[in-house]
């Protein structure tokens, strides 16, 4: 078995901003396993100043994980623990690869997983993402996303000021009630502690599904205080970032009692790391959804198959997998939004 890493820059349609900053390109590593005739592809996507293994030598560490695979023809999970982009990355490779091998080497458009979703015949429902900006352009996205038809639209805020922010949640909620719309919220960590249950409350008046990580990532005594006082439910998302051990996965859990948690596989455990988190999260009554994290439609078809392979071919929560849009030099893939839901495109 053999390997070639290719590296691209993705260049985005519009700035992506979050309260960490504004993206404008994307840095990624494509893994191509081959054994001879057959080939699979596997995407790795640190983003900077978030991902746990986000380094300068990156694509060195990425060589030596790849060295070891191909002579064992086995991913050492527990020395890739703390890479979690890399090991995503030879874990949608091997898979295209296997898959290739059951198909006798024919092109089978990517297929992962053997599910409704992954065989086209079922969508799943993913939210509309409007991205932080100013805020006529936050309201112009919003009515695009709902024009489209997306009945769940997810809101990233802290980047403007916060009164606008709420504004702009209020003038939703005038034209489209919860039974309607469903509003999500991520604040990327951008609330002081001492603000963050005022803002919260504020919130609340409208409706509001949940909100992720509304205060920064680190803080568990006060991430716990604040679960236990919203009056919203709050999802953990920055929050799981480098806890790849299963005791301490379980053990946050039960310390800080979020009632949802947001799983990526390039930030928390590749797919392997995010089935950990999901049973810990079942055990502990917390309910999850999988999202991507800016990567290319490679990372985006694995990611997409890989929700409909722990949830079951009967998705009802909307999922995060609005992102194959992005960019203007994307990947292409049998990737299709229709509405408000991914479809795969069965290739003839």
């Amino acid at each position: 078995m053999t390997y070639d890493i290719e590296a691209r820059t993705l260049h985005f349609k519009q700035p992506a901003g979050t309260s960490r900053g504004v993206y404008t390109t994307r840095q990624i590593w494509l893994i191509h396993l081959s054994d001879g005739g057959r080939r699979g592809v596997g995407e790795c996507a640190p983003l900077p100043d978030l991902s746990c293994d986000a380094r300068p030598d990156y694509k060195v560490i990425l060589e030596k994980f790849c060295d070891a695979f191909c002579q064992t023809g086995e991913i050492d999970y527990e020395a890739m623990r703390d890479y979690p982009s890399m090991l995503f990355g030879l874990e949608t490779a091997l898979l295209d690869l296997k898959e290739a091998g059951r198909r006798g080497g024919k092109a089978a458009g990517h297929l992962l997983f053997d599910t409704a979703f992954s065989r086209g015949e079922a969508g799943i429902p993913i939210n509309g993402l409007v991205w932080m900006g100013r805020y006529d352009e936050m309201l112009q996205r919003m009515e695009e996303k709902l024009e489209k038809g997306f009945r769940c639209v997810k809101l990233k805020i802290g980047a403007i000021d916060f009164d606008q922010e709420l504004d702009l949640v209020k003038r939703i909620r005038r034209r489209f009630s919860f039974h309607e719309v469903e509003l999500r919220l991520d604040a990327n960590g951008a609330f002081p502690f001492d603000e963050a249950l005022y803002k919260l409350e504020l919130l609340s008046q409208y409706a509001i599904h949940s909100i992720e990580q509304p205060i920064r990532q680190g803080q568990w005594a006060l991430m716990a205080e604040l679960c236990r006082e919203s009056p919203l439910p709050i999802a953990l998302d920055e929050e799981l970032i480098g806890v790849s051990d299963p005791e301490m996965k379980s053990h946050m859990l039960h310390i800080i009692k979020p009632r949802y948690i947001i799983l990526k596989p390039s930030l928390h455990g590749g797919m392997q790391g995010c089935r950990e988190w999901i049973s810990a999260a079942r055990e502990a009554g917390i309910g999850s959804w999988i999202t991507s994290a800016l990567e290319s439609n490679v990372g985006l078809n694995a990611i997409a198959q890989f929700a409909s392979d722990v949830y079951g071919d009967d998705i009802r929560m909307p999922q995060g997998l609005g992102t194959g849009q992005l960019f203007t030099d994307n990947i292409p893939m049998p990737l299709e939004i229709r509405g408000d839901k991914l479809w795969r495109v069965m290739m003839t």
